[in-house]
């Protein structure tokens, strides 16, 4: 994937063309922090996922794996670049509750917010209720809601290339070591785009759908069953050598890719908020 530590430096280019602007010092800074990440949790590969914009501080996500690179992920949060603190899993109601938040975040993981208004967050200190009891269905903390968001970006709006994800004959989905890219008669087809998670639809929508269905990679759902097809913006730039998908749901997250290489990557950088409005505006 581009967005392999090892390489964000060659990746800046892409992130021009994708219309972010990161500066080759914070993009040196994040790669050296991330191969250090990589080494301490003995992780075979480490990405950087993007950026959540806070008031005060932004939240630097990135995550890693071991061996299995879907189910196996880790993710962890930073604010300086530096320092990266392994993230909670999210739970049901924080993931509830987060889809109800319409306020900014603020940069600061231990401040909590009121699910059903746009008020500032309540320092710790003035609210005494226990924010990541499950009873409690109103307040959330902001770490916990970093956690949901990226779990919720990721559910609709994460994507790699057909082929590019292998599942074993044990089950595991590992990344595939031979792929060489889409051609480029199959860049223009959201059906050549799968869905990063795992399959929402039954184990033989994705494989009844093509042709030339392959048991080893038709397991992931692919773009084209999304509604409505609209809330994804495919673009195509350098000649349609390199490809843009953007999410209308998620504005910020963006997929590329290099026909005919092996290269690809998804980034977000952005508020942490979905755009519910996108089928009143197609």
């Amino acid at each position: 994937m581009l967005m392999d530590c090892f390489k964000l430096l060659e990746s800046l280019d892409i992130f021009g063309h994708a219309g972010f602007c990161i500066g080759i010092e914070r993009c040196q800074l994040l790669q050296n922090s991330l191969i250090i990440l990589q080494q301490e949790n003995h992780f075979q590969k480490c990405y950087y996922w993007g950026r959540i914009n806070g008031i005060n501080n932004d939240y630097y996500i990135a995550y890693g794996y071991k061996k299995e690179c879907l189910e196996g992920q880790t993710y962890f949060y930073s604010i300086d670049c530096l320092n990266w603190l392994l993230m909670p899993e999210p739970s049901k109601c924080a993931i509830l509750l987060t889809s109800l938040t319409v306020s900014d975040f603020q940069g600061d993981p231990s401040v909590s917010v009121n699910a059903y208004d746009a008020n500032p967050p309540y320092p710790p200190h003035e609210n005494p209720q226990h924010f990541r009891d499950e009873s409690v269905k109103k307040y959330l903390m902001e770490e916990d809601r970093l956690a949901a968001t990226v779990y919720l970006i990721n559910n609709d709006a994460a994507v790699v290339p057909r082929g590019s994800w292998l599942k074993t004959i044990d089950g595991q989905i590992i990344e595939n070591s031979s792929f060489c890219g889409l051609e480029s008669n199959e860049t223009s087809q959201l059906k050549s785009y799968l869905h990063a998670r795992l399959p929402q639809n039954t184990w033989n929508t994705n494989l009844l759908s093509r042709q030339d269905y392959d048991y080893a990679l038709d397991f992931l759902d692919t773009l084209d069953e999304d509604v409505p097809s609209e809330c994804w913006s495919l673009q195509f730039k350098q000649s349609g050598r390199l490809i843009l998908l953007h999410s209308m749901y998620w504005p910020g997250m963006t997929f590329f890719h290099k026909a005919n290489t092996p290269h690809y990557g998804f980034l977000y950088i952005g508020n942490g908020k979905k755009n519910i409005d996108i089928p009143f505006m197609l």
